[in-house]
């Protein structure tokens, strides 16, 4: 389990459960935004820094290793669900670049 920053609503919530399970091995993915933990559980396939860096490259950043970029880069993204009336999009891991 990993404390993570910028987790806010349930759009984070939703959509960072879809994105980690694109990575390889991934079994289950839980989010708690009131705990503003990631817990994931996996085959033994996939490690810590693969999902740290993906969780950075959205904008949730393990706890106290982000900076501004991640912080912006998720609130960018709940304007957007906000202004589309939806949750986050969940955008495939391996669209990263």
């Amino acid at each position: 389990m990993s404390h993570v920053d910028n987790l806010k609503c349930s759009g984070c919530d939703s959509a960072t459960p879809h994105r980690v399970q694109q990575l390889s091995g991934v079994r289950n993915v839980t989010v708690d935004t009131d705990l503003v933990t990631v817990r994931v559980e996996h085959g033994g396939t996939t490690e810590h820094d693969q999902v740290a860096d993906l969780l950075m490259h959205f904008g949730y950043p393990e706890s106290g290793t982000g900076g501004t970029p991640e912080k912006a880069k998720s609130y960018i993204s709940c304007a957007i669900c906000r202004v589309k009336g939806e949750d986050h999009p969940g955008t495939p891991a391996q669209n990263i670049p």
